[in-house]
């Protein structure tokens, strides 16, 4: 256990009356083992509570936590003649009979702004070594969701800078969108390149991110904070992460963590976007520690509050009135299925919870199509409401394309003998994937994304092969920002498409192709 821990708890038990009977309520080791005590003797002990372990045999509060060694334990069962208690540090040093003192204080995490750029443990530790953060207030790891009434709608986006979610499956702020997939099929990315495109957000409207990283190997965490503080996105973004070598109970804390460092910007008035990497590995910690617990086990073994579990985690996830300063936390978790199973119990629990998902498939992967993106099983029930005016009409087209070019996808092997119209509509919906095609950490500014998608609806790539699709995106791009750059401008600032932007778009379109006449050449 960390000094700054041990000091922070030191000045909360400051404030409290240490003669009441409460505080100092000392109970009894029974039993140890597994990283799970037995304690009787603190008949009024709450859920979430830290008790601290006596092994000098004192029964003062203070005395004890001048030790900078002092270990702590969290209470997580309540029984009829004892509390179980999982200890937050070493084990060993836990004997039968040993004294343990109630805290009165639930579990809580230091927060401010300093803690932001920098990465944290889920018990408020500094772990990227860049020295101490000065933080005046805490944050408890557990409680109560905001109420309806102390909510509002979702009306702003996130724009996560990958032209197929943000057409198509848009997110808002306040919402909960799940990303789901088998192993190894984008979805961190996904989450990555939404952090990294917050940069492209005007400073006052850009949100606090929160990556946390549970039972992540360390060096994916390192790479992560590598590419993030490269593209200069850790200027705005906090990483919470726990490895996969340690104990359950930290895993178990990490996504409510999070959650408590966001709410307390949430608080201020700011936007928080948190990504939970990953909740499959937080059921499996919290099944882990349950049993040791020795919880009766439901289906596939977890334990019969697992829903309950994330749905409290998740809920605290809103967009606030305008009367509380109307904040937002968006949460993005994360779920990893097995060979594409949704129907799964963990992910068909997170379904239900969240507001949306966003499915990645291993065949389209395979294909070369990235992001991996599933338009038929996925959606946004919330985003589409917050998506901007110009994004919403140049995005019904594109989603009709290409379910129509997936309907006739398994036709294409027969190509010599289809009609004229269901050719020209494969060859359409060939160019559209393409389009949507996007390079890892490579998000593009929402104002980019409906310049090309406009052009794509009013016929850029025809008379080009498929294969020069990216070329002619790439170099219209170009050809905007260098000639036109008004247009771009006039998309961000006002986030619609009016008439006199329509117009010059129209015209750069043509303009672009008659400049650019090489890019139609079939064999080009």
């Amino acid at each position: 256990m960390s000094t700054a821990i041990i000091e922070r708890i030191k000045k909360e038990i400051e404030n409290l009356e240490t003669s009441s009977e409460v505080s100092q309520e000392i109970g009894v080791v029974t039993s140890v083992g597994d990283g799970i005590a037995e304690i009787q003797g603190l008949q009024k002990a709450q859920m979430m509570e830290m008790v601290v372990f006596d092994d000098t045999q004192s029964k003062s509060l203070e005395d004890i936590l001048k030790s900078d060694s002092a270990l702590f334990g969290l209470v997580l069962n309540l029984e009829e003649d004892a509390v179980k208690v999982v200890v937050l540090g070493e084990t060993t040093r836990i004997k039968e009979g040993m004294q343990v003192i109630r805290t009165n204080k639930v579990l809580s995490i230091p927060v401010g702004a300093d803690v932001v750029r920098r990465v944290v443990s889920p018990l408020g530790e500094l772990i990227d070594g860049k020295g101490a953060i000065s933080t005046d207030r805490d944050m408890p790891i557990e409680r109560v969701a905001y109420g309806v009434m102390e909510r509002s709608a979702v009306n702003e986006p996130i724009h996560t800078g990958i032209k197929a979610i943000d057409s198509m499956i848009p997110i808002g702020r306040g919402q909960r969108e799940l990303i789901i997939g088998d192993r190894q099929t984008g979805k961190t990315t996904i989450a990555i390149d939404t952090i990294i495109n917050q940069k492209y957000e005007p400073e006052e409207k850009r949100p606090i991110c929160i990556y946390v990283a549970i039972g992540q190997k360390r060096s994916k965490t390192a790479s992560i904070m590598a590419k993030l503080e490269e593209a200069g996105a850790m200027e705005y973004t906090t990483i919470l992460a726990t490895s996969a070598s340690e104990a359950s109970p930290l895993l178990f804390l990490a996504p409510f963590a999070g959650m408590a460092i966001g709410e307390y910007f949430m608080q201020q008035g700011k936007d928080v976007l948190i990504i939970l990497d990953d909740l499959s590995k937080h059921a499996n910690a919290y099944r882990q520690m349950s049993l040791l617990l020795r919880r009766p086990p439901g289906r596939e073994a977890y334990p019969g509050d697992i829903f309950y579990l994330h749905s409290r985690l998740l809920e605290r996830s809103a967009k606030l009135s305008k009367e509380l300063g109307g904040g937002s936390i968006t949460a993005l978790p994360i779920i990893e299925t097995q060979e594409g199973d949704v129907s799964a119990y963990i992910p068909t629990n997170v379904i239900s919870i969240t507001d949306g998902q966003i499915f990645l498939e291993g065949d389209l992967f395979n294909k070369g199509i990235r992001p991996a993106l599933n338009v038929g099983i996925s959606v946004s029930r919330v985003g589409s409401s917050a998506q901007t005016k110009a994004m919403k009409k140049v995005a019904g087209k594109i989603r009709l394309e290409l379910a129509q070019f997936r309907e006739l996808e398994a036709f294409m092997q027969f190509a010599s003998d289809l009609d004229d119209d269901t050719k020209a509509r494969i060859e359409s919906g060939r160019k559209y994937v393409e389009l949507l095609k996007q390079g890892q950490n490579k998000p593009m500014p929402f104002y980019r994304q409906v310049a090309v998608i406009y052009a794509a609806n009013k016929g850029i790539f025809d008379g080009a092969a498929v294969e020069n699709t990216k070329k002619i995106e790439n170099s219209f791009l170009e050809f905007l920002e260098r000639d036109r750059n008004d247009i771009l401008e006039g998309i961000e600032k006002g986030r619609e498409l009016t008439d006199e932007i329509v117009e010059k778009l129209d015209k750069a379109i043509v303009d672009y192709k008659d400049a650019h006449q090489a890019n139609y050449m079939l064999n080009a």
